[in-house]
C-alpha cells in the first residue's frame, strides 16, 4: 500500500485537511486507532491532546462529548473548548462525573479573552452524575456558569439525579439571570418540593429587578418524571403565570392527582382569557381520575387557540370520560394521546354516538383500551370525519377479526380533500 493511500486511513489526515471546516464534533466511546488513543482510555487527556493538536483550525459550533470522568480528562477538553471558544454555541456532556471544579473550569475556558460571559446558546448535561462533598458548591459552581451565559436559549438538566435543593439553586438563578432562555428540560430528577421554599403571595420569587425575563421568554418546559406531588402543582401554577410566551408543557410522570390538576385549573381559565400561546400539553402517567380530567376539558375546550396536542395516557380515566373528550376533539386538537386510559368497550361506544363533524385530527393513540369490536366502529366513523387523520394506534385493542372489513371499508369510503395516508396499528 502506497504512503498516500496509507495516510488516507488516518483519522490525523482527515483533521488535518478538513478540520478548518468543521462545524460540529461529538467525542464518545469508540474503538479508535493509535494516533487518537487506545478504545479503553477515549476521551482521555492524550486523546483531546490530539484532537486539539488536529482541530487547531476548526471553527467548531456543536460539541457532544461523553464519559468524562476525572480531573486529566477535564483538562483536555478545555483546550479544545479554549480554542472554539468564540464560535462554539452548543456543548453537550452525556455520562460525565461532575464536579464544582469541572465546572469553574469549563466556564473559564469558554470565557474568552478575559471576558466575563461565554457564548453557549445550548447547554445540556444528561443521563451523568453529579459528584461533590458539599453539594451546594457544585450547585453555586453551575449557577455561577449559568449567570455568564447571556447568550444561553436551551438548558437541558436531564436524568441525573438532581434533587430539590439542586433545583432550587438553579431555577434561582434564571430567575436573576438576563438571559432570554426559550427551552428548559429539567426531567427525570427528583426534584419534588423544589419551589415550596418560595414566597409566593409577596411575589419573592420575581428577580431583585422585578424582571423575569428568563421565564417571560419561556416556550418549553420539560418536568416529566419527577415524583411532583399536588403541592408542587399548585405552586407550578404561580410560575406559569410568569411565562407568557409557554408553548409546550410537560408534567407527564408525576404523581400529581386530581388535587394537582384543580389547582393547575386556574392557570390554564385565564390562559383561555389571554389568548395563551400553549399548543403541546402533556399529561401521561399523572395519577389522574375522570373527575379531574373532565374538569381540565371542560376549561380546555374554551381556549381562545386550542391546544395542537394533548397527552391522557395511562391515566385510569375509564369510560366516564368519552362525553368530555367527545366535546373536547370538537376544538382544532391535532394530536391526542389516550393510550391505556381504560376505555373499555363502553367508553369507545359512548364516543362512537357522540357528534363527530369535521374533525381536525392528524393523529390519534387509542391503543391498550381493550375496546374489541367497538373500537372498529368507533374508528369507521371517526375515519369518516376526520379527513386529515394520517396515524392511528389502535393496538392491543382485543380486536376480533370482523373488525378489518369494517376498518377497510371506512378508508375506501372516506373523502378527503387531498390523498390521505392512513397508518394503522392494531393486534387482531
Amino acid at each position: 500500500m502506497s504512503n498516500l493511500a496509507s495516510d488516507y486511513l488516518k483519522l490525523s489526515y482527515h483533521c488535518q485537511q478538513f478540520g478548518c471546516y468543521s462545524r460540529r464534533l461529538r467525542l464518545q466511546n469508540v474503538l479508535c486507532v493509535l494516533e487518537s488513543c487506545v478504545s479503553l482510555y477515549i476521551l482521555s487527556l492524550p486523546l483531546f491532546d490530539i484532537h486539539s493538536q488536529l482541530l487547531r483550525k476548526s471553527n467548531l459550533q456543536s460539541l457532544v462529548v461523553q464519559w468524562i470522568r476525572s480531573s486529566e480528562h477535564v483538562a483536555g477538553l478545555c483546550k479544545l473548548l479554549n480554542q472554539n471558544s468564540r464560535t462554539l454555541t452548543s456543548l453537550e456532556f452525556v455520562h460525565c462525573k461532575i464536579s464544582s471544579s469541572f465546572m469553574d473550569t469549563i466556564c473559564g475556558s469558554l470565557c474568552s479573552s478575559g471576558a466575563e460571559t461565554h457564548q453557549i446558546h445550548h447547554f445540556s448535561i444528561s443521563s451523568s452524575s453529579f459528584h461533590e462533598i458539599d453539594p451546594v458548591s457544585l450547585a453555586h459552581s453551575l449557577a455561577s456558569f449559568l449567570s455568564s451565559g447571556r447568550s444561553l436559549r436551551s438548558l437541558k438538566l436531564c436524568d441525573n439525579n438532581l434533587d430539590r435543593n439542586f433545583a432550587k439553586s438553579v431555577f434561582s438563578t434564571l430567575l436573576d439571570s438576563s438571559c432570554g432562555l426559550t427551552s428548559f428540560d429539567l426531567s427525570e430528577n427528583n426534584i419534588s418540593g423544589w419551589l415550596s421554599i418560595f414566597n409566593w403571595k409577596s411575589n419573592a420569587f420575581l428577580s431583585s429587578s422585578g424582571v423575569t425575563k428568563s421565564l417571560q421568554s419561556l416556550r418549553i418546559l420539560k418536568l416529566g418524571g419527577n415524583n411532583l406531588q399536588k403541592d408542587d402543582a399548585g405552586n407550578l401554577r404561580y410560575v406559569l403565570v410568569q411565562m407568557p410566551s409557554l408553548e409546550i408543557l410537560d408534567l407527564s410522570d408525576n404523581p400529581i392527582e386530581d388535587d394537582g390538576i384543580r389547582s393547575l385549573i386556574p392557570y390554564f381559565a385565564e390562559a383561555s382569557k389571554s389568548c395563551s400561546p400553549l399548543t403541546d400539553l402533556n399529561l401521561g402517567s399523572c395519577e389522574l381520575s375522570s373527575d379531574g380530567v373532565i374538569l381540565l376539558l371542560d376549561v380546555l375546550s374554551t381556549l381562545a387557540r386550542p391546544l395542537n396536542s394533548l397527552s391522557l395516557a395511562d391515566n385510569g380515566l375509564g369510560s366516564q370520560v368519552a362525553e368530555a373528550l367527545g366535546k373536547f376533539w370538537g376544538t382544532s386538537i391535532q394530536v391526542l394521546n389516550l393510550e391505556g386510559i381504560g376505555l373499555g368497550p363502553s367508553g369507545f361506544r359512548k364516543l362512537r354516538d357522540i357528534r363527530m363533524e369535521n374533525l381536525k385530527l392528524v393523529k390519534l393513540n387509542i391503543s391498550k383500551n381493550r375496546g374489541g369490536i367497538e373500537t372498529a366502529k368507533f374508528l369507521s366513523k371517526l375515519i369518516l370525519h376526520a379527513p386529515k387523520l394520517v396515524a392511528v394506534n389502535a393496538a392491543y385493542n382485543l380486536m376480533p377479526a370482523e373488525s378489518l372489513p369494517l376498518i377497510c371499508s371506512a378508508l375506501k369510503t372516506a373523502k378527503g380533500g387531498y390523498t390521505i395516508f392512513f397508518k394503522f396499528k392494531c393486534t387482531v
